[in-house]
């Protein structure tokens, strides 16, 4: 125990001492800060060119219901005729040409709305226009058949649904978006942690084998101990590195926004949408009455054990095959079957969670050990009964004492292997000795 221990604080030391550790250690955020700035900004200075859009109107009825915005503005070429108008277009540099066809008026005829522009037109754009002569067009049909709009209006009614399960206890559809979001981002943090950290356990392993230090240290420690002592020693790295990551990039992504004056949540279409829907409701508000409704000591516990467990696993498999070949490049042989399930268990969590928590190809892959810490780290927030939990960790941790069986076997054996690539077929007769 005493040379694990050892073994755990010179992995440790080795990893936040390098150079290269500790310049990514502060550069990273400030690259991923400065990545987020510059969309946002690149975001804004595209949306700050007030874009001009001609209408040609032929029955002059329609030009009135569209209103100018910062971003729009609408300017009416009606006298014109269309060949004259597109002629202006091309020569000012509109942004676009609306051409509204006098059949348009009749409720009983059908016919298409054009649109020229120089390039293709943004999303945003054509939706407008679209809704608003949608609105136009209905009211127009609706006065035909002698109903008043007004009217109408009066008659809509909307129907927000009181969820509530068998218990009594009440949830809302922003519970639910709370539960996907918390889920998510827990499956992709573990994803990613796993692939980089798994990765840098790996490369230790080859370069002590190819500088063949370990000949000199599998002389007086056992293999076991070295392989789990690479693996939790590079883990505490990672985690320190990680925490510094969320706390200096909170920390300059709030100053660097707040100096330049730059909102980040500009430039996107959901989060446009998002603000509507803030405007029309508490949103935020309901948002915050969501989070607090998560069973959060339950989530944050299990997400420590599944992302504990999860990175163990495969770490002892990065450990195996970094022991099992002389250079990253005859890594490559091996490393599907490790990014695979990973892929898995997030295409899963995303496509069979989300729609449905508690189905049957959701409670499969929860409790098999290679996609039950990412799939179950996203069915946990939707409520998950306990012997499910416990079943899926118990299966998670025979699978790591296993996993970390074979592995060491073949650490034992592979770390003293030169000069040759080993196949499958190899790997397997390494168990047997």
């Amino acid at each position: 125990m005493r040379n694990l221990k050892l073994i755990i604080k010179r992995e440790y030391m080795a990893r936040v001492r390098n150079k290269t550790f500790v310049i990514m250690t502060f550069l990273s955020p400030l690259i991923f800060v400065g990545m987020i700035v510059l969309i946002a900004y690149l975001a804004k200075l595209n949306n700050d060119e007030t874009k001009v859009v001609a209408i040609h109107d032929a029955n002059r009825t329609f030009y009135s219901d569209f209103e100018n915005t910062n971003d729009i503005n609408y300017l009416d070429v009606s006298t014109l005729s269309v060949e004259l108008a597109k002629e202006q277009a091309m020569k000012d540099d509109y942004y676009g040409l609306l051409v509204i066809p006098k059949q348009i008026n009749n409720p009983t005829f059908e016919t298409e709305v054009k649109f020229f522009s120089k390039e293709s037109p943004s999303f945003i754009v054509i939706s407008n226009i679209e809704n608003t002569l949608s609105r136009k067009l209905s009211n127009m049909r609706l006065l035909s058949e002698g109903v008043e709009s007004s009217a109408l209006d009066k008659a809509r009614a909307s129907v927000n649904l009181d969820i509530e399960n068998f218990q009594g206890e009440k949830s809302s559809k922003l519970d639910n978006i709370t539960k996907m979001v918390f889920g998510g981002i827990a499956g992709y943090l573990l994803m990613m942690f796993i692939i980089i950290y798994g990765n840098m356990v790996m490369r230790s392993v080859i370069e002590e084998k190819v500088n063949r230090i370990i000949e000199i240290i599998i002389s007086s420690v056992k293999p076991i101990h070295l392989m789990l002592g690479k693996i939790l020693g590079t883990s505490l790295a990672g985690i320190t590195q990680f925490t510094i990551w969320v706390i200096l990039g909170s920390i300059l992504l709030t100053v660097v926004t707040t100096i330049l004056g730059i909102d980040t949540s500009d430039g996107t279409i959901v989060q446009q949408q998002a603000l509507e829907a803030a405007s029309n409701s508490n949103t935020m508000q309901d948002f915050v009455i969501a989070f607090s409704k998560l069973p959060l000591l339950s989530l944050i516990v299990c997400f420590f054990l599944y992302f504990t467990g999860g990175y163990f696993l495969y770490s002892s498999i990065y450990a195996a095959i970094g022991a099992a070949v002389d250079s990253e490049t005859d890594t490559q042989q091996f490393m599907l079957p490790v990014i695979l399930p990973l892929m898995l268990g997030i295409y899963v969590g995303f496509f069979s969670v989300i729609e449905n928590p508690h189905g049957t190809v959701s409670v499969i892959f929860s409790m098999i050990p290679l996609t039950s810490p990412i799939v179950m780290l996203m069915r946990i927030p939707f409520g998950v009964p306990i012997w499910e939990v416990a079943l899926s960790m118990l299966i998670l941790a025979l699978s790591i004492w296993g996993m970390v069986w074979l592995a060491a076997k073949i650490y034992k054996v592979g770390i003293l292997k030169y000069g040759k690539k080993p196949t499958f077929k190899e790997l397997y007769k390494w168990l047997k000795y």
